[in-house]
C-alpha cells in the first residue's frame, strides 16, 4: 500500500507539472488563455494550500450567459463577483453585500432598484486589458446584464430577467432580432443604466419585491468586462476573467480544472455569524467562526477539480487520499460509509469529517408537453402521465438506488425554500399499479393485439423514449423504470448520451422524457418557474404552458412575502401535480466527507463559491504523505 501511494503521488505530481508547466499553446499567456501559475518570492518555503475534489458531471464552460448547469456555475461563481452574496453560515438565508457598498435602495412600489458598488475593486490580470489594471465599475454590471439579452450568447437564464420585465431591454432585443441586426450595447434603455461610475439602477415594468436576489449569484449576474468579451469573441466561454477570489489557471475540457488565487482580489476577511443552538454541528460552526474571524479570504491557494463520472473511482480517489473532499457520497456506498446515517467507525477513527445537509432541489422526470405521445392537455394525455407516475415505485428508488439519501417529493417546491410545506401530501409519491392500470384502461391505453404491450387510444404503438446518461446511477434508475413500466404494459426504450448532449437536445424540445435535478435559491419561485409557459426551453424543459398556472405564477411574483403569497404558490404547485408535466421523484439529502486536514468545512446550499471559506492544513497533509511513504 505505501508503495502504491508513492507511485500515485509521483504520477499525480507529474500530471500536475504537465498541466501547469507544459500546458498546450491554448493555455499560453500570448493569446490570453488560462496562464501557468506564478510562484511568488515568498512561496518557495510555504506549501501551497490546495483543495482537491471531483465533479460527477463535466463542465460546459464558464461564461455566465452561456451556462446553466450546476458544475459550470460552481466554477464561475468562484471567478465572477455579484454585488451581493448569501452569508455563509446564516440559516435562514441572509443576503449581504459583496462588491456592493450597501444593500440595494428599493422604491416603495418594488419597481426601482439602485445599487452602489465599492470603488477600488479590480479584475484579474488578462491580456485583454493590455497591461493596465482594470477597475470594476457600475457599467460592467449594466453590460453583463445586457449580455443575457444578446441572442448571440443564447442565455439559458434570460427568462429570469425577462420575467422581471426590465424596461426597454426585451423590446430592444425583439426589435434587433426582427431587423436581423447585432445586439446594440450602446443603445440606452430606460430600465438599466449607470448613474455614475459606481452606481447603477434597474427599473421594472411590474413590482418585483425579490428582484435584488438575482444579484447574489456571480455565475449569473457576475461582472464581465466588455474588453474581455470583445477580445475573445466566440471563445469567451473558455476565458473567464472576473474580480472574484479565483482565476482559471489551467483547464482540460471534461477532465480537469485548476483555479488559483486571484492576486488582484481585494481585502475580504472571514466574518461569519453561526446559528444559535447547542447541537454538535452548531458548536463546531461556532468554533470555526471564532477560529477564522478576521483572516483574509480566500483561505486556500488553489482548487483542483477532476471530472469523475463513475461513483466507484470517485470514492476510491477520496479513500486513497488523492482527494480532500468527497462532495455527495455516492448512494452505492451510503450504507458502508454512514450506516444509519452516522459516520462509520473506521472512517471516524481516521479523522474524516461528515457534513450532511438537505438540498433545495427536486429530482424529476419530465414529460415533453409538445410531444405527440406523452404531451398534451386532453384528459387521456393527462391520464397517461398520471398513470406512469403511479406506476413509479419511488420508495424502492429511495431504498435501493438512492440508499435512503432522499425523501419522497410531493410537488415541485423544494425543502429549505419559502413556500415548502412539509405537511403537504399529494398522489405524486403514491405507488399503485392497480390505479395506474385502471387509469390507462379507462382512457383507451389498452393492449389491442394481445402482444402484452398497450397501444395508444387510436391504435398506434405506444413507445416511451427516456433520455439517460452512461453513469452507474443512471443505469440503476433505468433498470427500475424498465421494471415499473413493464408491470403496467408500457414499452419503454432508453436513449443514452452524455449529459451536455442531453441538455442541448432538451433545450431544443426534442426529448420525450428525461430525468434531471433542479436546484434553486431560497425563494420557491425558482421551482415554480419550471412550469411557467414563457420559460420554455430554459427552466421549463417540459414546455408546460397552462394559462391558469401562468396567471398564478405571475400573481405570486408581484406579491410581497407572506401567507397570501404562499397560498397562491401552493395552488400553482397543485396544478403542476394535477397535470403532471413533471414526475417529481425525490428531494435529495447530500452528505459530504472531508479529510482531517480540511479545516472549517461547511456547506450552505445557497452559496456556490464555498471554496474561499475552506482551509487546508498543508503541513499536516505533507506529514500524512510522508508517513505513508
Amino acid at each position: 500500500m505505501p508503495m502504491n501511494f508513492f507511485l500515485r503521488s509521483l504520477l499525480a505530481a507529474a500530471a500536475l507539472m504537465t498541466t501547469l508547466v507544459l500546458a498546450p499553446p491554448s493555455w499560453s499567456q500570448a493569446n490570453g488563455a488560462a496562464q501557468p501559475l506564478k510562484v511568488l518570492p515568498n512561496q518557495a518555503a510555504q506549501p501551497l494550500k490546495v483543495l482537491r475534489y471531483a465533479f460527477r458531471i463535466a463542465e460546459s464552460g464558464f461564461d455566465p450567459p452561456q451556462i446553466t448547469d450546476l458544475y459550470s456555475r460552481t466554477v464561475a461563481a468562484g471567478i465572477f463577483d455579484a454585488p451581493y452574496e448569501y452569508a455563509f453560515m446564516a440559516k435562514p438565508a441572509r443576503m449581504r453585500i459583496n462588491t456592493a457598498a450597501a444593500m440595494p435602495e428599493i422604491s416603495p412600489d418594488f419597481r426601482t432598484f439602485t445599487i452602489r458598488i465599492k470603488p477600488g475593486i479590480y479584475f484579474a490580470d488578462d491580456p485583454a486589458f493590455q497591461g493596465t489594471k482594470r477597475e470594476l465599475t457600475a457599467e460592467d454590471y449594466v453590460y453583463s446584464v445586457k449580455r443575457h439579452y444578446d441572442p448571440r450568447w443564447k442565455s439559458g437564464n434570460l427568462y429570469v430577467l425577462e420575467n422581471a420585465k426590465i424596461l426597454g431591454l426585451s423590446e430592444l432585443r425583439k426589435k434587433l432580432l426582427a431587423e436581423k441586426k447585432p445586439f446594440d450595447y450602446d443603445t440606452p434603455v430606460e430600465g438599466l443604466r449607470a448613474l455614475d461610475r459606481y452606481t447603477f439602477q434597474v427599473r421594472l415594468a411590474d413590482p418585483a419585491p425579490r428582484f435584488a436576489s438575482n444579484f447574489t449569484d456571480g455565475s449569473f449576474t457576475g461582472a464581465v468586462a466588455r474588453e474581455v468579451v470583445e477580445f475573445y469573441g466566440d471563445k469567451i466561454n473558455e476565458h473567464p476573467v472576473g474580480t472574484g477570489p479565483f482565476r482559471l489557471a489551467a483547464w482540460k475540457r471534461s477532465s480537469r480544472m485548476v483555479l488559483a488565487r486571484n492576486p488582484n482580489y481585494r481585502e475580504v476577511f472571514y466574518d461569519e455569524t453561526p446559528p444559535e443552538g447547542s447541537s454538535e454541528n452548531v458548536r463546531r460552526l461556532q468554533a470555526v467562526a471564532q477560529q477564522y474571524k478576521g483572516k483574509r479570504l480566500p483561505l486556500i491557494d488553489e482548487v483542483h477539480i477532476s471530472i469523475i463520472e463513475e461513483n466507484q473511482p470517485r470514492w476510491l480517489a477520496f479513500l486513497n487520499e488523492e482527494h480532500d473532499v468527497l462532495e455527495e457520497v455516492p448512494a452505492d456506498f451510503a450504507t458502508t460509509v454512514m450506516p444509519n446515517n452516522r459516520l462509520a467507525p473506521n472512517l471516524a477513527k481516521k479523522g474524516i469529517q461528515m457534513v450532511r445537509y438537505p438540498r433545495a432541489d427536486v429530482a424529476v422526470s419530465y414529460f415533453g408537453m409538445e410531444n405527440p405521445v406523452v404531451g398534451g392537455y386532453e384528459p387521456h394525455r393527462v391520464a397517461l402521465r398520471r398513470a406512469i407516475s403511479l406506476a413509479t415505485d419511488v420508495d424502492r428508488e429511495i431504498r435501493i438506488v438512492r440508499r435512503g439519501q432522499a425523501i419522497p417529493g410531493q410537488g415541485p417546491i423544494a425543502p429549505e425554500t419559502t413556500a415548502y410545506d412539509p405537511k403537504f401530501k399529494s398522489e405524486m409519491s403514491d405507488y399503485s399499479l392497480g390505479r395506474a392500470k385502471a387509469l390507462l384502461d379507462l382512457h383507451g391505453w389498452v393492449d389491442r393485439d394481445g402482444d402484452g404491450w398497450r397501444e395508444q387510444p387510436d391504435g398506434s404503438p405506444l413507445v416511451i423514449e427516456y433520455a439517460t446518461q452512461p453513469d452507474q446511477q443512471s443505469r440503476q434508475l433505468i433498470e427500475l423504470w424498465q421494471k415499473n413500466m413493464t408491470a403496467v404494459g408500457i414499452r419503454i426504450v432508453f436513449k443514452t448520451a452524455k449529459w451536455p448532449e442531453n441538455l442541448k437536445t432538451s433545450r431544443a424540445g426534442k426529448l420525450m422524457m428525461w430525468g434531471v435535478g433542479w436546484s434553486g435559491g431560497p425563494d420557491s419561485d425558482t421551482f415554480l418557474a419550471l412550469g411557467y409557459g414563457p420559460n420554455k426551453g430554459q427552466a421549463n424543459h417540459a414546455r408546460f404552458d397552462l394559462p391558469a398556472f401562468n396567471r398564478l405564477y405571475e400573481q405570486q411574483r408581484g406579491m410581497p412575502d407572506g401567507p397570501e403569497r404562499t397560498a397562491v404558490m401552493a395552488e400553482a404547485a397543485r396544478l403542476m401535480v394535477a397535470y403532471m408535466p413533471y414526475k417529481v421523484h425525490v428531494h435529495r439529502i447530500f452528505t459530504d466527507l472531508a479529510q482531517p486536514w480540511v479545516l472549517g468545512y461547511h456547506r450552505n446550499i445557497f452559496v456556490r463559491e464555498f471554496w474561499k471559506y475552506v482551509d487546508v492544513d498543508a503541513d499536516a497533509l505533507q506529514r500524512r504523505r510522508g508517513a505513508a511513504l
